[in-house]
């Protein structure tokens, strides 16, 4: 097979400095073809990935503006059949969080497409603990070619991400996700991934798995509060559905009353067919009922009025089934983000309601 060159063959600049000592590797830019990026694009002036336009980010709060650079939702995926795969991330590392992985916060995970289509976990591109501008990392692979995702950080900043295949490896472009339009996720810190134990263990990543979903994660960190400027870009947003899990971050009720209604009618003015499934709080049990059921009566009705109004493609989801059955006390890090569990149960109860919406 015809050895593969990287940028760095023909300009010296562009070398790869990593620890990873693996002969005959070749490093290659994710944002060049055949790889293909979902959830995240690189933002040129500022030399970094985000989720969204910087300019709506910072005009949306102080929160949003600095989680946008945070990874959550990102992919690159491609075929190859080389025999390791490894990843050079140049990274602005944010502060370590007591609730979460080092593996969540700053890892990519890889997964490999089965013969049957199911994706399966592969291993874990492990950061080293202490690192401050990123890290290296080599993985083994089967010798024959595979269907490749690997998963970007929940909670860190990415700004360069290489991956290293064999020189002399097959690489081809992954087949394309079957929905044209990515499923939008709008909301808070759980809705971002926290406190996953790494990145594919989001419940959105579970679902792209388990649905071939291509999707956006817009979850930021106590600071999605549905302000108009963002229930306007929301609006605008080309998607085949719209999961609404915006509630956590609303600071009162009357916060929550004031804009989770206007929120729906925004994207449904914009988007007279579009479905849109609309969550409630999935740790409501293990937190104060008093401050949790107005909250979640609230939102269910919201939903009820758009309904009554003849609204057919709007769909609400109590939290307070997300994460039932045996074990339910045990589905969160601290009595409010959800753990490995805690994602899983969150995946299988929305999954069924996801299909049917992207079934419409």
């Amino acid at each position: 097979m015809e050895e593969r060159k990287g940028a760095a063959d023909f300009d010296k600049n562009m070398v790869v400095h990593t620890t990873i000592d693996e002969p005959d590797l070749v490093w290659l830019d994710v944002r060049d073809e055949p790889f293909s990026l979902h959830g995240v694009w690189f933002d040129e002036q500022q030399g970094t990935y985000v989720r969204m336009p910087q300019a709506i980010a910072d005009a949306t709060n102080e929160g949003v503006a600095h989680l946008n650079k945070n990874t959550a939702g990102g992919r690159v995926r491609f075929v190859t059949d080389s025999p390791v795969i490894a990843i050079h991330a140049v990274m602005k590392n944010e502060p370590a969080n007591d609730h979460l992985t080092l593996c969540g916060q700053s890892g990519f995970d890889l997964y490999r497409k089965q013969a049957d289509g199911t994706d399966v976990f592969v291993r874990t591109f492990r950061p080293p603990v202490g690192m401050k501008e990123g890290y290296s990392s080599l993985l083994p692979a089967p010798a024959e070619a595979g269907e490749y995702t690997v998963n970007f950080p929940l909670y860190d900043n990415v700004q360069a991400v290489y991956i290293g295949l064999k020189r002399t490896a097959l690489l081809e472009a992954a087949p394309a996700y079957p929905n044209e339009k990515p499923v939008v996720y709008y909301g808070s810190s759980i809705t971002q991934g926290g406190c996953a134990s790494r990145p594919g263990n989001s419940y959105q990543a579970i679902l792209s798995r388990r649905l071939n979903i291509d999707y956006i994660n817009l979850g930021f960190s106590g600071s999605g509060r549905a302000e108009k400027v963002m229930c306007e870009y929301l609006a605008g947003l080309e998607m085949s559905v719209f999961v609404c899990d915006y509630d956590h971050n609303a600071p009162t009720l009357e916060h929550l009353q004031a804009t989770h209604l206007p929120l729906l009618r925004t994207v449904r003015a914009a988007q007279p067919t579009l479905p849109i499934l609309v969550l409630s709080a999935p740790d409501v049990l293990l937190g104060d009922a008093a401050f949790w059921q107005p909250r979640r009566e609230l939102i269910r009705k919201n939903v009820e009025t758009l309904q009554a109004e003849g609204d057919t493609n709007i769909v609400f989801l109590d939290g307070a089934g997300l994460f039932a059955g045996e074990g339910w006390d045990s589905c969160t890090v601290d009595g409010c983000h959800p753990n490995d569990l805690g994602f899983w149960r969150m995946a299988q109860a929305i999954e069924p309601v996801l299909k049917a919406l992207l079934e419409k």
